[in-house]
């Protein structure tokens, strides 16, 4: 079957809360006027349970059904990034240096639109636990969700996340069992020599060739130093140093991310960083120092729970690939699925620009196929009976 024919009745409103959202971004675990406007839209819905402030702003809405049963979370991530929109949109971002360019206001409009459907309808047996969750963009809101306790607090069995997919057709999905993103890591190395003038560097200790050198060096790791068919992707993204021509400087600063999937990997990565950076701090007479930063893991799904997610998207949409190649980036539902099975699947946002680029926006004919999945979801999780 295609988008419901109920949530169907619903995309004007959706579009409507969707650019809202859009217009009103807010970042990390700030998303106060954002949760302000979902607690809004859950009370018109008559949910049983409204939790608010969890993680800073996050809130977790119960709908009970008509029976007793166990309890399955739906997740929606609500903080935008902080940059500027180049759309020109009507509905383009009001603050400046804030935009929506990853969708989160279409994921938030998809939980509610499927929040508005189950508080209606109830017709599953069990609880559904509706996580609007702030931070998800290098905050980790997902990680302090779990550490507050909310996952036992709410006796939640299973979790179930959607993230929209620029380049692939709306309505279409797909997943993958096992690892579908990477765990993302981050290195800086600061670099100390000693500086002097341009025209005398024997005098000096200089910190760009070592800087330079341990770039070239890096590049090495994922050439010679891992097995190809395991992916890994190490890239130096910064380097900072210098401030004039005539000057060797005396400090430079170099900085890059990681991203793995195997613990081993990980590990290999960290010792060969260390091992290029001390190498070639003596090779060149300068000091430095890494500083590894372990972030958001790999998000694993249940093989299990990928197939049964696989299946009701199948009833949304005739376009579900359900053993898709993984992805190099990263997510903070991570830590979810960690705790509890579930899955984290993607849906088509059409022929758009990337996520995080500043001429991005939700497709909002998206909005109805991700709510239509997740009230499925839980209807065919927790059946009425």
């Amino acid at each position: 079957m295609p988008v419901i024919n109920r949530i169907a009745d619903y995309a004007d409103d959706m579009t409507a809360w969707r650019r809202h959202l859009h217009a009103h971004p807010e970042l990390q675990f700030e998303c106060h006027e954002t949760a302000a406007f979902v607690v809004e839209r859950l009370r018109e819905f008559g949910v049983d349970e409204i939790h608010e402030g969890i993680a800073t702003s996050g809130v977790i809405a119960i709908i009970n059904g008509k029976s007793a049963g166990p309890t399955i979370a739906l997740r929606a991530d609500m903080d935008a990034l902080p940059m500027e929109e180049i759309t020109g949109l009507d509905y383009a971002s009001t603050v400046p240096g804030k935009m929506h360019a990853c969708g989160h206001d279409g994921h938030t409009t998809m939980l509610l639109g499927a929040a508005r459907y189950l508080a209606e309808t109830r017709n599953f047996a069990g609880r559904v636990a509706l996580i609007f969750q702030p931070a998800e963009e290098g905050g980790g809101g997902a990680q302090v969700m779990v550490q507050e306790g909310v996952l036992d607090r709410f006796d939640i069995k299973e979790v179930y996340a959607l993230h929209n997919a620029p380049g692939t057709p709306v309505g279409a999905f797909y997943t993958t069992p096992g690892p579908i993103m990477a765990a993302v890591d981050t290195f800086h190395i600061h670099i100390k020599g000693e500086g002097g003038h341009g025209a005398m560097p024997h005098e000096t200790a200089d910190p760009i060739v070592a800087a330079v050198g341990m770039v070239n060096a890096i590049q090495t790791i994922v050439s010679r130093n891992h097995f190809a068919h395991d992916d890994l992707v190490v890239s130096v993204t910064q380097i900072h140093t210098g401030s004039a021509d005539n000057i060797i400087p005396e400090k430079a600063y170099v900085n890059g991310t990681v991203r793995t999937f195997a613990k081993d990997t990980q590990d290999m990565v960290k010792k060969r960083l260390a091992e290029v950076v001390a190498g070639h701090a003596a090779a060149y007479n300068v000091t430095a120092t890494l500083t590894y930063e372990e972030g958001y893991p790999a998000t694993v799904n249940d093989p299990d729970k990928v197939t049964f997610a696989a299946d009701v998207a199948r009833e949304v949409s005739a376009k579900v690939d359900a053993a898709h190649q993984r992805e190099m980036g990263a997510e903070d539902f991570a830590y979810m699925l960690e705790q509890r099975p579930g899955a984290y699947l993607f849906v088509g946002n059409g022929d758009t620009a990337g996520l995080h680029h500043p001429a991005y926006d939700f497709d909002d004919a998206a909005a109805s196929v991700g709510a239509s999945f997740f009230a499925r979801l839980i209807e065919r999780a927790l059946p009425a009976g």
